[in-house]
């Protein structure tokens, strides 16, 4: 082996080997003066620089960044790329939001060359915050998730997606059928799914704008293709709510309209699920089902507030989520920010290393990625992120006064968005950087 095999980067590193314990500091490991190892794309090793010197390492080779944080990178567990454009739209809630927003800006991506770019810059977005894998909805528009799956093979960035199933309740344009989308999604999974770092999300946008018959489909996709995944959303909203017990009179609750199509499972992830009655919770749990916690959407929406702590005390694996462009950041420390208020105003904490573990290595279990991303474990995908924790002179002052490593991750989360992303690996491979924080210059890698 040469040198060259290999890339070495030394500075402070940050990654989670399980959910962490605050008062011990179990499921994490930390390295003042830390080196990673990459090797063809891969982790090699991770340790001390003293350690790793002792081992015959020359940590003259060493990338040297010892201002900054090297995490691994951010997982978004909810995010529609066609919504990019609509972000910070005025006014409405869940309903009538998605009728005067959400449904004219996907009519466009029928077009695939506008879908292409579209695409392309939402990647970029993603890198920008520091988000290197994300569970994504496209449009009903078979191109638009070719188009997204192109870029990201492009890229090199694992991401799961899928085309948005929608047969009903939405402008003609963009209604499909449920014959339309059994041979839309077959042939979607065939090409895409497993190809590279790549899989498939059947996607129904959510029970009311899908049909008996295209729920029906999609059961029996999910069935006919073991190990791809299942997106949708839960439980947002109460006129959403009472819209199910209206259209599913039969249905027990909101999720049992799923589970009757069989669509629950530990690969289905639920956009939301604020307002879950007990017996929905039981039977999230007996299906290993997760949800997807999206605090800025929730908010800005007016949706609800996620008991969290309901959740996970009941066994349903809860995610971290954007929601772009319900939600109001691609930031997930943003979206952490915003988490932490929301459990306050329960009376429940988000501690620092929770956050972090949450977007990281949390996310990844949620997901059932961490056999492959999600903390630096030997052999797993090297994508991460090199973390500026002063990126302002606000953020630079209050890490001067933090005293403990607990602190600093807590001012990170609380004062930072994407200005703090200073770089973005891709498999060891530079894919983004930020030239100059306080002017917020970027640089893209082809």
């Amino acid at each position: 082996m040469t040198a060259s095999d290999v890339s070495a980067f030394r500075t402070r590193i940050l990654h989670f080997t399980d959910v962490p314990d605050p008062l011990t500091g179990a499921g994490m490991e930390y390295f003042d003066d830390g080196v990673l190892l990459v090797e063809n794309g891969r982790i090699k090793a991770l340790g001390s620089a003293e350690d790793m010197a002792r081992q015959g390492l020359d940590l003259q080779q060493c990338r040297h960044t010892p201002e900054y944080l090297l995490m691994p990178g951010f997982i978004d567990s909810h995010i529609h790329y066609p919504q990019t454009s609509v972000i910070a739209s005025y006014g409405e809630q869940l309903l009538d939001w998605l009728n005067n927003y959400t449904f004219p800006t996907e009519l466009q991506f029928s077009d695939p060359d506008f879908a292409a770019v579209a695409a392309d810059a939402f990647l970029k977005f993603l890198l920008q915050n520091g988000t290197t894998t994300a569970m994504v909805y496209t449009t009903v528009f078979a191109q638009s998730t070719h188009a997204f799956f192109s870029a990201a093979e492009k890229m090199n960035m694992r991401m799961i997606a899928g085309k948005v199933m929608m047969d009903r309740h939405a402008p003609a344009e963009l209604l499909d059928t449920p014959a339309s989308s059994n041979a839309d999604c077959r042939e979607l999974i065939e090409l895409w799914h497993n190809n590279g770092r790549l899989q498939y999300a059947l996607t129904p946008r959510f029970a009311p704008t899908s049909s008996p018959e295209q729920l029906a489909v999609t059961g029996q996709l999910y069935r006919d293709y073991p190990g791809i995944y299942l997106q949708t959303h839960l439980s947002e909203n109460q006129q959403e709510i009472a819209w199910i017990k209206s259209l599913y009179p039969g249905a027990r609750d909101y999720l049992d309209v799923y589970d009757y199509y069989g669509l629950l499972g530990p690969r289905s992830v639920f956009g939301h699920g604020i307002h879950l009655s007990d017996a929905e919770v039981v039977r999230m749990v007996q299906t290993q089902s997760g949800v997807a916690f999206c605090p800025t959407s929730n908010l800005f929406l007016g949706s609800g507030l996620l008991n969290m702590a309901r959740l996970e005390a009941a066994g349903i694996p809860v995610s971290l989520a954007t929601d772009i462009g319900g939600g109001t950041s691609f930031s997930q420390l943003r979206t952490l920010a915003e988490a932490y208020k929301v459990l306050q105003l329960q009376g429940q904490c988000l501690h620092p290393l929770k956050g972090f573990y949450m977007a990281t290595l949390g996310n990844a279990r949620a997901l059932q990625l961490d056999h492959c991303i999600g903390n630096f474990e030997k052999g797993k995908e090297a994508d991460f992120i090199l973390i500026n924790l002063g990126a302002t002179p606000l953020q630079a002052l209050r890490q001067s006064t933090a005293q403990s490593l607990s602190e600093k991750l807590f001012a990170l989360m609380t004062l930072g968005d994407e200005h703090n992303i200073a770089r973005a690996y891709i498999m060891g491979k530079l894919a983004f950087r930020r030239t100059d924080s306080t002017q917020g210059a970027l640089v893209w890698m082809d």
